[in-house]
């Protein structure tokens, strides 16, 4: 199993991008996947994510089907990404961790 993690940061509304954010949740959600919002209550000294996404994929081909259409149709998508990317000080930081079992 494997555990893809969105930072970000927003160079406007916090509010706003956290509005983008829980839209992907649900989308993640209408798709059976594990995802959740998270919002650090600290972080580093002059950096960190203000912002993350997080959602569990049991095969790695999740994660490209999910990021083209993840938020409707590939079109939709396309549009959610451009305007969620309006909000943002610079593209996500994306992690791809994998779930080992002890």
């Amino acid at each position: 199993m494997y555990l893809a993690r969105f930072m970000t940061c927003s160079r406007s509304s916090r509010q706003r991008a956290i509005e983008f954010i829980k839209r992907e949740v649900e989308a993640a959600h209408g798709k059976d996947l594990n995802a959740r919002l998270l919002v650090p209550l600290t972080r580093g000294h002059g950096n960190g994510a203000a912002l993350q996404f997080e959602v569990e994929l049991t095969d790695l081909d999740q994660l490209d089907q999910f990021r083209s259409r993840g938020v409707g149709s590939a079109e939709e998508t396309g549009r959610w990404m451009h305007a969620f990317s309006e909000v943002l000080a610079a593209p996500p930081c994306i992690e791809i961790l994998r779930f080992e079992r002890s």
